[in-house]
């Protein structure tokens, strides 16, 4: 009996003891559990930018646009008289230049010759009696002045004052109409009215054509204009229009097609503003553009860089410096971004040139040349100059 009560009691213990320990585990594991898990603190490294170094400068401005290269004259060249073409000129030809005052073509004339010998012949007979009421008008006078009466006649009559005008008036009349059948001869003969570029002939030998028909397009060699919008923006960085009417602001002007370059002069400014695009033209010209080595082609389209004015305090930026939006991103002192909203003055060869902040426009500053979508203002970044 006393060896089963032991038995019992150091069963109990046991179970006391592996309680306890299952206790004490439990505990330690949530203990554990509930620590904090230690964190290894990482420094964010700042990002390298691509800067360049600028500060505000002078600049002459330029002015870009583009134009088609017109003809100074350019017309349809007409008949004055009727008739039918009996001769046409060896250089009456399109695509031929010709000189002012060479006759393209000759219409049949004989008729003109008829009136002009028929209004020659008028003129003579009127001459003739105007000598003759001349004549009878001194002996009107001498009459009246034998006859003893005093005074002036009651009539002009009486001395043929009225029949002498009568007669110089024929005379006038004669003349004018003579006047006008040599100008129908000398019409009959189609003349290039200044030096031309045949554009297209529109007659034929033995064709008849009647007063106004077309009998060719001309245009003149003597320049070509080019005719270019500018805004207003773009008109504040030429000089005064007192400067530019003068005649010899200079122009570089180039084909579109194959970059070819002339220099040009601007020729005068248009004082209206277009209906249509709000903006006023400059009209820059090229004088004997066939003349010039290359030739230069009425039609072609050109485009123009006008020489502007000098222009103070401002930054030359490569084009890649402005983003997307219209903005132009800068490191400041504390090495973080910033960025402010602008439109260039002018461009030139992959350059641009903006105006600065008001606070930057005595400083030098880092600017960046190629700015991400992803920058925001106030970025810690690092600035790496480069070289544009």
């Amino acid at each position: 009996m006393k060896k089963y009560r032991s038995s019992i009691l150091f069963f109990a213990a046991a179970c006391v003891i592996l309680f306890v320990t299952v206790m004490v585990i439990q505990q330690q594991m949530q203990a554990k559990a509930n620590r904090p898990i230690p964190t290894q603190k990482e420094s964010i490294a700042s990002p390298d930018v691509s800067v360049i170094s600028v500060s505000p400068a002078s600049y002459f401005s330029e002015v870009s646009a583009f134009g088609s290269a017109d003809p100074h004259f350019s017309i349809s060249l007409t008949s004055q008289v009727a008739g039918q073409i009996e001769q046409i000129s060896a250089d009456f030809e399109n695509g031929k230049r010709v000189k002012k005052g060479i006759t393209l073509a000759q219409l049949e004339n004989s008729n003109y010759q008829a009136a002009v010998e028929s209004a020659r012949q008028i003129l003579s007979a009127a001459k003739v009696s105007l000598l003759e009421e001349e004549r009878q008008g001194m002996q009107a006078l001498a009459e009246w002045q034998s006859s003893g009466l005093k005074g002036e006649p009651d009539s002009d009559l009486v001395l043929r004052k009225p029949q002498l005008e009568a007669a110089k008036a024929s005379v006038k009349n004669a003349q004018a109409s003579l006047k006008s059948a040599e100008k129908d001869l000398a019409r009959s003969m189609i003349k290039a009215p200044f030096d031309a570029l045949i554009i297209n002939r529109a007659v034929s030998l033995g064709s008849y054509i009647q007063t106004g028909t077309e009998v060719a397009t001309l245009y003149s060699t003597d320049r070509v204009e080019i005719s270019v919008a500018l805004s207003s923006n773009e008109w504040q960085n030429l000089p005064p229009l007192s400067e530019l009417n003068e005649g010899s602001w200079p122009v570089t002007i180039s084909s579109v097609e194959n970059q070819q370059q002339w220099n040009g002069f601007v020729l005068r400014a248009e004082q209206s503003l277009d209906a249509q695009t709000r903006q006023r033209s400059l009209i820059v010209a090229l004088k004997n553009p066939l003349d010039q080595k290359p030739a230069l082609y009425p039609g072609t389209f050109m485009n123009v860089h006008i020489s502007g004015r000098k222009v103070d305090g401002l930054w030359k930026l490569p084009t890649s410096a402005l983003s997307q939006r219209g903005e132009i991103w800068y490191v400041d002192k504390n090495n973080t971004l910033a960025k402010f909203s602008t439109t260039p003055l002018f461009t030139r060869t992959g350059f641009i040139f903006v105006e600065p902040p008001e606070d930057l426009k005595n400083d030098r500053a880092n600017v960046l040349i190629n700015p991400l979508d992803s920058y925001l203002n106030g970025m810690d970044v690092k600035p790496v100059e480069v070289t544009p």
